[in-house]
């Protein structure tokens, strides 16, 4: 069991597939630029080969994460922007003149911009420092470089790099409950469509009800049911397995999307969330994946589970067999 990241709203944001394929997207384009910048002359030929050839693996790279990026850890994908940082600084260091090198030194703006989108801020800044360190370390070590050059490049990759930040942030509310900080429905139903795409991998997903929710807030107040969600979703939160997902559908009402775990385990997870609010009495449906299943199919046997247990007398957690 694992404690939830400060972030957890901007890593649902950033999908394997949206991870995979910007950071395609920059090192294609990070590539061409470098391509196109080595032809600019006749001087340093030896130079300008390096340059392209730097240019034309960034572009073998970029071709290969739009074909199977989406399948790499999150881990390697940091990795290849650790990477693409050193390879902008070793082209500029090597570029043919300043201008080259200047043109090739602004490639890092991408870093900027990819590092703040799906990474934690901690990695963020950690790659922000390492793009504008390297490249402005090789600009001043060329000694041909306006040294002005080095710092005014920058301010341009750092305040993109925080723009990106703000705009992630700001768009990370749309898939966030208000009340709990857990995901939303909408923010639940995007990474439910992006996870059922993979049909590789193992896929669970559970549906959650607080029992008699309505008595409490007839009976006590709004306040003391907001407080209740706000308890429950705080002690589940700190409980979940790595990767899983958990969301507010509605109401009194929690989703529960957990990658990798087969029904049984599943089951077992959500029996343990149960346990931490002994106090309430909580419904719970689960199933796992079949082949060919939909979101709506996967979800649409969550249901089912759900209804089982409320028909049998609600307090307890079911899984969805074949033969329910």
């Amino acid at each position: 069991m694992r404690t939830s990241t400060a972030e957890p709203v901007v890593r649902d944001l950033a999908s394997p597939r949206a991870m995979a394929h910007t950071l395609a997207l920059f090192f294609v384009a990070g590539g061409a630029a470098a391509v196109l910048a080595a032809g600019g002359g006749t001087d340093q030929v030896a130079r300008r080969w390096v340059v392209a050839g730097a240019g034309l693996l960034a572009l073998t790279v970029g071709s290969a994460l739009f074909r199977w990026g989406v399948a790499l850890p999150r881990v390697v994908l940091g990795g290849l922007v650790t990477v693409g940082c050193a390879l902008i600084s070793l082209v500029v260091l090597v570029s043919p003149d300043p201008t080259t090198a200047v043109v090739c030194a602004s490639i890092s703006a991408f870093v900027g911009v990819i590092a703040c989108f799906f990474a934690d801020h901690r990695v963020a800044v950690g790659h922000v420092v390492i793009a504008v360190g390297g490249t402005s370390a090789a600009l001043l070590l060329r000694g041909d470089a306006p040294a002005a050059s080095a710092g005014a490049l920058a301010v341009v990759v750092v305040t993109l790099a925080v723009v990106t930040r703000i705009l992630v942030l700001r768009a990370s509310d749309a898939g966030s409950d208000a009340l709990t900080g857990l995901a939303n429905r909408r923010g639940f139903d995007e990474a439910l469509d992006e996870h059922t795409r993979r049909s590789d991998v193992r896929l669970a997903a559970g549906l959650l009800d607080l029992d008699h929710f309505k008595q409490i807030n007839d009976t006590d107040g709004h306040e003391a049911g907001d407080r209740l969600l706000r308890r429950v979703a705080d002690s589940w939160r700190q409980a979940l397995p790595t990767g899983a997902l958990l969301a507010r559908h509605g109401g009194d009402e929690f989703a529960l999307l957990m990658p990798g775990l087969s029904g049984t385990e599943a089951l077992a997870v959500v029996e343990h969330l149960c346990s931490l609010v002994p106090d309430v009495s909580v419904s719970a449906g689960v199933t796992e994946r079949w082949s060919g299943d939909t979101a709506a199919q996967l979800m649409r046997r969550a249901d089912l589970a759900l209804y089982q247990v409320k028909a049998a007398g609600r307090g307890a957690a079911a899984l969805h067999t074949a033969g329910a």
